[in-house]
């Protein structure tokens, strides 16, 4: 009888110290899946893709861009659709510009062309020449001709381009541009308002100052 008793009493303390071990062995495998549960696996991973400088300046930038109608001929999406000089009509900041064009005779000129880069005037640019010069420009074809030309590059230039370089102009010289982002400068003084318009045949910038031949 007193055999029977200590034998059930060694059982019980054999019981008693195995059954914390378990529960602690069946507590780590809970919390260890648990924790592999919640981990995403590779797979399952999301990544966002860096971002494209093309895809930052693939369209129209800066300012001035705000003045440009929202529809119509002269709107981005009308002027896409024509050749570089018949959009800049449509344009009415750009009238002055487009008055010159016609006055010098290179409507035909700039609207058959390819891949060119033209940077356009405003006419708040225009208005910086005093007027007797400039009427006296525009009453001259062959100097108006040299101005004009100055300001066509023979191929599309990227905004990434404009941050340091130096381009050959249809007038037979060479301007240089500068800036990074949405802010550049052409020849040092000229700042682009509005840049990376598209037409049918060209890219354009606007600018401010009317550049002169170097």
């Amino acid at each position: 009888m007193n055999t029977l008793r200590i034998r059930r009493a060694a059982i019980a303390v054999a019981a008693a110290a195995v059954l914390p071990l378990s529960l602690t062995a069946c507590s780590s495998d809970d919390g260890s899946d648990t924790k592999a549960d919640s981990t995403p696996t590779a797979a399952e991973e999301k990544t966002t893709p860096p971002a494209d400088d093309a895809t930052m300046t693939d369209k129209p930038f800066g300012a001035a861009c705000a003045g440009v109608p929202a529809d119509g001929a002269g709107s981005f999406d009308g002027m896409a659709k024509d050749p570089v000089a018949t959009a800049a009509s449509n344009n009415p900041e750009l009238s002055t510009l487009v008055t010159a064009v016609k006055k010098a005779g290179l409507v035909d000129t700039l609207n058959n062309a390819e891949n060119i880069t033209v940077f356009a005037p405003t006419n708040a640019a225009f208005a910086k020449i005093p007027k007797a010069d400039l009427d006296k420009v525009l009453a001259d074809k062959a100097t108006l001709t040299k101005i004009l030309t100055y300001h066509v590059v023979g191929e599309k230039l990227a905004p990434k381009q404009l941050e340091k370089g130096t381009y050959p102009t249809l007038q037979k010289s060479t301007l240089t541009t500068a800036g990074s982002g949405e802010s550049y400068t052409v020849n040092d003084t000229s700042k682009v308002v509005c840049g990376n318009v598209p037409t049918a045949n060209a890219t354009v910038y606007i600018v401010d100052t009317v550049l002169m031949p170097k």
